[in-house]
């Protein structure tokens, strides 16, 4: 039997940053991953998407090229490089949580972890079970893809993210299920690489929960890539035809097939607390089986904790690691709570989406008098110099002490300017505080600063009545 400081089951984004925390406090780790370290976001998700997506927009470039004034000749792709090349970053990346594995002298468990009491675990590897003792344990197991009946992947034509990362050719028409951000993300770099994309929406609008005037922007581009949308549009069923999947969907009671090479289902993602024995200790579930945490990452059974997307919403990679960081500090004895006022979130779709604090619709619904400043990039010397004039920055703030509540966002790029937007809100910063603060130029961040400057009609780049 294995005795340590901390279990931490799952190596994603939360565990493993959370075991390199916890080792740097001198405790003793042990982290059991039965995939591999770096979990969903590093191996199937994040990097293997925006690899992806990269070399969509790379392949894009070069068909515009001549706008600029470049000649171009046939471009062609070779799709067996390109995945060989988006390996490569994988493992790179996998391989440096390894190393940082062997120098801060974490063990690392390739198995299968259940609880078999409130102190102890029990692994189930290769060579065997094994069972592992724990003062403290962080079950950070992540979540999987959402399964609707009629379309379980089968392994030929219907496919998670997971395979709509990894096909071994274009598909020449991809039928999308949900239009939400992973199934626009993978549905916009197929789009942009020459596939016939088809999003099949339940709901009435792409992107449900975002700001409706940010996904406008990205609705024209799809529209530019030929992408066909069918929202208030159910799937029903399928069946291959031909050497070809026929999807059967239902509008307002009326029926339409539709003719696909691939099938991608992306209706969200469920956590993965189930094979845990979880019930067998007692940890508490909520009504969708993300595990009941407080603001120190704690369940309802001591010395048990819980982080990232089996712990609850948002789902994002950044906020398991967050909660990762916080629970080990709490396990190390630091005062520490989780205490983040703004989140910041990104669609990485063409163009990007991000967003952090308050929309204006928000913000008036928890009772705030709102102001809003707005930029485009049609306005940004450096959009325009980069040819990437779409989208806009906008800002809203509380009209009674000018203090920034939130910031969306729409355009190329805008996943970099993000990260100052949850700045300014966690500092508690105003509207004035950004447009005073001095942004070099050329860059897209001036535009925030532009953004700011709008709240009081004071913008330069722009005209204001």
């Amino acid at each position: 039997m294995k005795q340590v400081d901390v279990a931490i089951i799952g190596a994603g984004p939360g565990g493993y940053v959370a075991a390199i925390r916890l080792a740097q406090f001198k405790k003793n780790v042990v982290v059991i991953e039965k995939e591999n370290v770096g979990g969903v976001c590093l191996n199937i998700g994040c990097i293997p998407s925006k690899a992806m997506i990269h070399a969509s927009e790379i392949y894009q470039k070069m068909h515009h090229a001549a706008e600029i004034g470049f000649t171009v000749g046939s471009v062609g792709i070779d799709v067996k490089k390109i995945q060989n090349w988006k390996e490569g970053i994988v493992k790179r990346l996998t391989g440096g949580i390894g190393q940082l594995f062997k120098a801060h002298k974490i063990d690392l468990i390739t198995g299968e972890a259940r609880f078999k009491t409130r102190r102890m675990l029990l692994v189930k590897s290769a060579g065997g079970e094994e069972e592992v003792a724990f003062d403290s344990a962080i079950i950070a197991t992540g979540s999987s893809s959402a399964i609707i009946p009629g379309f379980k992947p089968e392994g030929k034509y219907v496919g998670t993210s997971t395979e709509g990362l990894s096909y071994s050719e274009i598909p020449k028409e991809l039928c999308v299920i949900g239009g939400g951000y992973i199934g626009l993300e993978i549905g916009s770099l197929y789009a942009g690489l020459g596939s016939a994309v088809t999003v099949v929406e339940a709901t009435a609008s792409l992107l449900p929960g975002t700001d409706p005037e940010l996904v406008q922007v990205v609705a024209r581009e799809l529209r530019r890539r030929n992408v066909k949308v069918l929202l208030n549009t159910k799937a029903v069923s399928w069946k291959e035809m031909g050497g070809k999947a026929k999807i059967l969907v239902s509008k307002e009671g009326k029926e339409e097939e539709l003719t696909s090479d691939k099938i991608l289902v992306a209706v969200g993602r469920v956590p993965n607390t189930k094979n845990l024995d979880l019930e067998k200790i007692g940890v508490a579930l909520d009504a969708k089986d993300f595990i009941k945490v407080n603001d120190q990452l704690k369940t309802n059974i001591d010395g048990i904790y819980a982080i990232g997307d089996c712990a609850g919403q948002p789902m994002l990679a950044h906020k398991a690691s967050k909660e990762g960081l916080v629970a080990a500090a709490v396990i190390a004895g630091k005062r520490e709570l989780y205490d983040v006022r703004a989140m910041p979130a990104v669609i990485f779709t063409t163009p990007e989406i991000a967003t952090v604090g308050l929309d204006e619709a928000e913000a008036k619904a928890e009772g705030y008098t709102v102001k809003t400043g707005k930029f485009p990039f049609v306005a940004s010397g450096k959009a325009l110099a980069s040819g990437e004039t779409d989208g806009f920055v906008k800002m809203v703030v509380d009209a009674k002490t000018d203090r920034v509540l939130g910031l969306q966002m729409v355009g190329a790029g805008v996943s970099n300017l993000i990260g100052e937007a949850a700045l300014a809100i966690e500092m508690g910063a105003t509207s004035e505080d950004m447009a005073r603060t001095v942004h070099p130029h050329p860059t897209l961040t001036e535009t925030l600063m532009e953004a700011a400057e709008t709240v009081h009609g004071t913008a330069i780049h722009i005209f204001q009545k």
